[in-house]
């Protein structure tokens, strides 16, 4: 869980580091008055970030020692982004004992002197877990991913699908996981692919996800026209190798699996330099569409954002076209720095899926697993589909092509029966994506759940209303029936990229996008600025927090509450009415955030830890770093008679031992502690708690469960299903 203050805050904790100060939370940047071009960085050369990774790798113990981590954690610079005033903004990747650390990536922040001003972790704090021996064996953990594989069936694991011993730290308490590949029935075809943790100790299921990124069942036929391509003269011939764009390589995939597509791949050659017919009964013809997608989506990158190319290192990655059969998908594929485009099926008469938008969305998906590398599941994964849709529309508009000219429609030339895959604008028009947040959000997928994340960027980019653009109909409507106008699609996709490159993280939630985007825009335009005001009130259009007050008019808007977390749409109880006889709002929390007030995203329906009831709950501390948060709820009305009293489930999980309170959850009402309770009172499973309320009969009160941890070894205090009555 990524903790984010301002920069205050992040001061007063701060760790000496040299000279210079890193504070464990993100810092709030001082923002210019002017518009930054090109999302505010600096073009680099290959030589010149080839040397900036060489000096951020020589910092990486003293920023691991700054921000306390452990003598057995380990940082790898990853990127490295210079501001155009000088600052500089460090990705590093984690490793525990030699392990790779799934969400132990981070971002380190420079002003222009060199001084560190904050950071962005995807885990908070050290990484601990008990030892790095697993209980499992490779082969068990490879057995039980395909037991508990829910996107392909009839999942088997085979000598090419090998499984990794990791530590996953996405959540609070990080533990010892195997990370495995598994092959079945899906989507994508026959041997669709999935990621698959599984706990090195009991062989439970801590995330499955896709493994290829791509846009799952769509197709396009030969949409760009007669278009000016980049080859190069080999001898008498040519081939389709781009060599201004990275040496960029498509190739003809003859078939081969998607697991590999370069298997039978062979070089599109040709003694003459005119390619395809425009009609796949010639196979160039798709690879001319591929080739001139990635070109146009190269340029849009350089000319926005100063990007060269998926990695910024100016180096192309290889694509393959005609992979496997009737494959109505299109991916990219990290591990091989690939992309891989399908030949559609019969379900889009068999057009090949290489249209403009479809080659732009995947390349973007390279752009994202260079950068805030966001898991491919739960919200971080919704944010990582939309990642794609919105620089590939910005592709389609960049490219300004008669044949496909830019829209927010994804997909509308890809021959499918609905005429389009997914729509910006209205989103749930398809039946399937989301426009408006909910608490559910984290277990829709990712497809589906990007609609949030798109919805917002249209909103932010063109305002409400209907209008024609790119000839066809768009309505910008809202979940909370406000009407506004755009910043323009070139500011809002600035501050979206600034905010994946420079603040997200691998666990970014749409709460946490919220944050980054405004800090992106507080970066580019002003703190005070228009443009971020309207990017609040776009996330507030999509029920994500509340609109900042106008800079304009100083208008009293609604200020956000101390968390940005939405509050989800209610759902109904296990148990029926969720709290009779409750002076409390949602005290079962299965209206997610709804009449809370956290410090922290606190409040969740993790698997990782079970609820009481129900299945949400307040999951409170569980750093193994100094901590503070606190979760609270105003306005009670305590009753007048009888003998009130406060009610709650606790469970207490930690790392310490002995009686010694080192680590503590206080009860406090109305800023007096009335109990607490600390890692001594470590139990198996919940516990309720009651604490006497006589002394408040008849008086409004604030509840707040108030937990601090010290610096070192971690304690989770569960709580669940809370009453007054």
């Amino acid at each position: 869980m990524s903790r984010k203050n301002a920069l205050a805050a992040a001061v007063a904790a701060a760790l000496t580091l040299g000279t210079v100060t890193v504070a464990a939370t993100q810092s709030t940047a001082a923002a210019s008055s002017t518009a930054r071009p090109g999302a505010g960085f600096r073009a680099m050369s290959a030589d010149a970030r080839t040397e900036a990774l060489r000096t951020a790798d020589r910092e990486a113990a003293a920023v691991a020692a700054s921000l306390g981590f452990g003598p057995d954690e380990r940082l790898t610079a990853k990127d490295v982004l210079v501001d155009t005033d000088g600052a500089r903004h460090v990705r590093y990747d984690r490793s525990y004992r030699g392990l790779p650390v799934i969400g132990g990536d981070l971002v380190v922040h420079y002003d222009r002197n060199g001084r560190a001003t904050g950071s962005d972790q995807a885990h908070q704090g050290a990484i601990k877990v008990a030892g790095v021996t697993p209980k499992l064996s490779a082969a068990d953990a490879s057995a039980a991913a395909a037991r508990h594989a829910k996107h392909v069936r009839n999942a088997r694991s085979d000598a090419a699908d090998s499984s990794t011993l990791v530590v996953y730290a996405v959540g609070k308490v990080p533990v010892l996981a195997y990370r495995s590949t598994v092959t079945g029935e899906g989507e994508s075809g026959p041997a669709s692919r999935e990621a698959v943790i599984v706990d090195a100790g009991s062989g439970a299921p801590l995330d499955q996800y896709e493994l290829h990124q791509g846009v799952t069942g769509t197709g396009n036929g030969v949409t760009v026209g007669q278009v000016s391509i980049e080859t190069t003269q080999s001898g008498s011939g040519y081939t389709l190798t781009d060599a201004s764009h990275g040496g960029t390589i498509v190739y003809d995939s003859y078939n081969s699996p998607q697991s590999n597509p370069k298997q039978n791949a062979r070089t599109f050659s040709r003694t003459t330099n005119s390619w395809g017919t425009g009609s796949t009964s010639s196979r160039e013809s798709a690879a001319v569409d591929a080739s001139y997608g990635l070109a146009k989506t190269w340029d849009f990158y350089q000319s926005a954002f100063n990007r060269s190319g998926i990695r910024n290192d100016g180096r192309g990655a290889p694509a393959y076209v005609h992979v496997d059969s009737s494959l109505l998908n299109a991916f990219y594929d990290d591990s091989c720095f690939c992309m891989s485009f399908g030949d559609g099926s019969s379900q889009n008469g068999n057009t090949p899926v290489t249209a403009l938008d479809v080659a732009g969305h995947e390349m973007s998906h390279g752009v994202t697993a260079a950068t805030a590398n966001l898991n491919y599941s739960g919200e971080s994964g919704g944010l990582n589909e939309a990642t794609s849709d919105i620089f590939g529309t910005m592709v389609e508009f960049y490219a300004n092509n008669s044949s496909d000219p830019g829209d927010y429609y994804i997909g509308e030339k890809l021959n499918m029966p609905g005429g389009y895959m997914r729509r910006m604008d209205n989103p749930a028009v398809d039946g399937n994506s989301l426009s408006c947040y909910s608490s559910n959000a984290g277990s829709v997928d990712v497809h589906y759940s990007s609609g949030i994340a798109n919805h917002f960027f249209y909103l932010a980019a063109e305002g409400t209303g209907a209008k024609t653009i790119g000839g066809l109909p768009h309505n910008g409507t809202t979940c909370d029936n406000d009407t506004f106008s755009g910043i323009g699609r070139d500011k809002a996709a600035a501050v979206w990229y600034r905010a994946l490159t420079t603040y997200m993280t691998s666990t970014t939630t749409y709460s946490s996008a919220r944050t980054a985007t405004l800090q992106a825009a507080a970066d580019l335009y002003g703190a005070n600025s228009q443009e971020r005001y309207l990017v609040s009130k776009a996330w507030a259009a999509v029920s994500v927090g509340t609109a900042l007050p106008d800079p304009g008019t100083g208008s009293p808007s609604p200020s956000p509450s101390t968390s940005t977390s939405p509050a989800p749409s209610p759902s109904p109880s296990s148990t029926g009415n969720p709290n009779p006889g409750n002076a409390l709002t949602n005290g079962s929390f299965e209206q997610g955030t709804a009449g809370w007030t956290q410090s922290d995203n606190d409040i969740t329906n993790s698997t990782l830890q079970a609820a009481h009831g129900g299945s949400w709950y307040a999951w409170m501390m569980g750093y193994g770093t100094s901590a503070i948060e606190s979760l609270s709820q105003s306005n009670i009305a305590v009753p007048a008679t009888g003998s009130p009293r406060l009610t709650f489930w606790l469970k207490v999980s930690t790392q310490e031992s002995g009686a010694t309170a080192y680590d503590t959850l206080k009860v406090n009402v109305n800023g007096t502690t009335l109990a607490t309770y600390s890692n001594a009172n470590a139990s198996a499973g919940y516990v309720q708690k009651t604490v006497d309320l006589s002394a408040y009969k008849g008086r409004s009160v604030k509840l707040e469960f108030a937990g601090t941890e010290d610096a070192y070894l971690a304690t989770v205090f569960l709580v669940d299903d809370v009453a007054i009555g």
